[in-house]
Formats: structure tokens, sequence, C-alpha cells
């Protein structure tokens, strides 16, 4: 029995609520002795590690890191290693892109290449009205390439969504991306017979594109990875869980993922107090909110340890606003660790926090990883979070006689 069976057989609905604040890539490692969680001034923060019970997080397993879809899935309690979803479909939906059971999907980031290696995976981070302007162009040049239509949809700064529409279309790729900055672009490759069309055609489409975008000064390529068709298998958070679950989110593959688990994706603005504002303004009608924070995330991959402190203290400000709703279960963690020593995601275990009557407070003073790792909790695994928070909820029936 796994936990999705052991879940369908014990949850039970209550009008408890939930509050799961996800601040992305959160995690890090020291910089002159301290991560950027030490170095921060988060005294509210720190007041709920001295609140809650705390632990550390590994969203798969030790060693392995995470993308952000099964990173987030762990955390909903999705085994990664059965539900792996493509990084194109989450992109997709997100962005409201319509997809077909035969299409193809795939995120792209515009890029910048020079003499033949890519030297910004992000293309400076353009903006998002400039990543209009170049999808714009290229489904006026490019619009079809042996039968098969190609669209491309903007999302936010360097971001795009590609749909493949077509007879014969295969998912089954290797990403185009080599994933580093440095390195030559490397060439989509089919993992089945069957996929050896749509490689081939994906190729084809990147060498058109880089003769189409020649004169631009940094978004001159485009790299593609987590290709993807509509899945067909993952429950919904409402069946799996009986709840009624809205996320709070402005980046289109979170918003993609909790859609296709059947949360209802709220609007909110760019703004960091816009995502409190709108957990207060919708706090009476659902029982689980999902709250993601993404500029810590940004700050890691870009290096910016400074930024990413500051992106801390930001967030801190805003706390005592989900002690005041008072939840029967706060929760304050992140999906994966984005060092900025590593300017990627990594390995490392994630800081947790959990704030419930039904969970006695632990020693732990301080929200670092460090001091989390001194917490009851101990080290976990992610998928086990989605179960104390329904259990600390009084969601759970008894298990067995």
């Amino acid at each position: 029995m796994n936990w999705e069976t052991l879940a369908r057989e014990l949850v039970q609905p209550t009008d408890s609520k939930i509050v799961l604040l996800v601040m992305d890539g959160l995690g890090g490692l020291p910089v002159n002795g301290q991560t950027e969680l030490e170095a921060a001034r988060k005294p509210n923060l720190d007041e709920t590690a001295r609140r809650g019970v705390c632990g550390l997080t590994d969203p798969v397993f030790m060693g392995i890191t995470p993308g952000s879809g099964p990173a987030h899935l762990s955390l909903f309690g999705y085994d990664p290693l059965h539900y792996q979803l493509g990084r194109g479909i989450l992109e997709a939906m997100g962005t409201g892109v319509e997809v077909g059971r035969d299409d193809v999907v795939a995120r792209g980031n515009f890029a910048t290449l020079r003499h033949g290696l890519v030297v910004d995976r992000r293309a400076g981070r353009i903006s998002s009205e400039e990543n209009g302007r170049l999808c714009q162009l290229l489904n006026q040049k490019l619009p079809e390439i042996n039968g098969i239509k190609i669209s491309l949809y903007p999302g936010k700064e360097h971001r795009f969504v590609l749909k493949l529409s077509g007879p014969g279309l295969s998912d089954a790729l290797t990403d185009a991306d080599p994933q580093k900055e440095g390195k030559p672009v490397v060439p989509a490759r089919a993992l089945t017979p069957e996929a050896e069309f749509t490689a081939a055609l994906v190729n084809q489409f990147l060498e058109e594109l880089k003769t189409v975008l020649a004169a631009e000064p940094k978004a001159n390529y485009a790299l593609l990875r987590g290709f993807s068709k509509f899945p067909s298998h993952l429950p919904s958070m409402p069946d799996l869980y009986q709840l009624r679950p809205a996320a709070i989110a402005n980046y289109p593959m979170y918003r993609g993922l909790t859609r296709l688990l059947g949360m209802e994706v709220l609007e909110v603005g760019p703004e960091t107090g816009d995502i409190f504002s709108v957990l207060e303004k919708n706090y009476d009608r659902y029982n689980f909110f999902y709250l993601h924070y993404k500029k810590t995330d940004s700050a890691g991959e870009d290096g910016r340890y400074e930024d990413k402190v500051k992106a801390i203290e930001e967030i801190d400000a805003f706390i005592p606003r989900l002690w005041q709703l008072k939840p029967e279960v706060l929760v304050i963690t992140s999906d994966h660790s984005t060092p900025s020593v590593l300017k990627s995601h990594s390995w490392h275990p994630n800081p947790f926090v959990l704030v419930s009557d039904r969970a006695p407070a632990d020693e732990v003073s301080r929200f670092t990883e460090k001091d989390c790792a001194r917490g009851s909790l101990g080290r976990f695994p992610a998928l086990q979070a989605m179960p104390l928070m329904l259990a600390c909820a009084l969601k759970l029936k008894k298990f067995g006689a």
C-alpha cells in the first residue's frame, strides 16, 4: 500500500485550514561563513520557528537535485518518481496555452549564443514585452515545419512555451539545453525510435530560429526542455484529499502544476504583499492554500547572494499576516535549495517549520538550515509533509483496528 491508496482510505473532510508558504530555492550554502538565511535579518521567520516544530526535507532522495516540478509534487504528497511531469506541460498550463491530446509542448528560454557557446541561458532576463515581440516574429517566420504547426507563447521575462501540433509527434526527447553557461548547444535526441521524427523537427526549428534571430543583441537563440504531452493519470487534490485547495502563484510553471492538480489558481499581482492580500481576501472560500514566493530562487539562480538575503528580509515583514489568520496548520518551507554560490538548484535539504496547536514546539529559535536540522522532525522526505499537514488539521482517520 502506498500513500495515495492510504490517503483515499483515511482522509476525512473538515473545515480546518492549512496554509503552505513555499519560499522557492530558499536553502543555501555559506558565503563568508553564513548562508543567506543566516545572514538575513528575519525576526518573524525566527519567531515562527520558535512557535513551531522544525526539520529538514529532501525533495526526492539525499543527493538528488530536483527540478521544480518533482520538488513541488513531493510537497503536495505525490511521489515524484511515479508522477513524472514534463516542464513543458506545466509551463503551458500556467501560461494558459490550450494543449491538445496529441500536441507536444516544451518550456523555452531565450538565450545568448556566442561562437557556438551558450553564454547566458536567460538572455539577460529580457523584458516580457521583448519576449512577446520575439515570439510574434518567430510565429510569423516559422509557422510550420514538415507539416507540423509551430506556435510560441510568451511567458515572463525570457521564458516561453513552444507547442508542436500535428500527427506522429512524441515527447520522448532529451532537453535541447546544456543546462550550464559556457557550454555548446546540444540537440534534442530521441529516446525511442518513434521520437526520431520529432527530434529532427525540433533541431531543424532551432537551426532556423538561429537564422531568424541572428541580429538580436541578446536573445539570439533558444533552449528547450521538458518536452511533454498532456498527462492523463494524475489524481486531483480535491478527489485525493477532499480539500478545497487554492494556489496563489505568479509564475506560469507553478500555476500550471497546481491547475493540473485541481487547485483553483487565483489571480495575484506582482508585489510580495499581493500574495498575502489575495490570501486574506479568499480565506473563507478554501481550506488549503499554497503560496509561492519566487524571488529567493531567482536571486540564487543568478548568483546574487545579497539580493537573496534581501528577498528573505522582504517577505519576513509579511509573516505576521499569516499569524493573524490563525490557520489550524501553517507550514513555511521550500521546494528545493538554490545556493547562490552554485547558481542552480541543488540536492541540499530544505528548512521546514510547521505551526499547529497539535504540534508542540521544539527548542529551535532561528529559521536557518543548521537550526532546523536540530528540530524534532529531523530530516525527512518531503513526500511526508502532506500527511503531516493533514494530520495536524485533523483530516486523517485512524489507520487499522
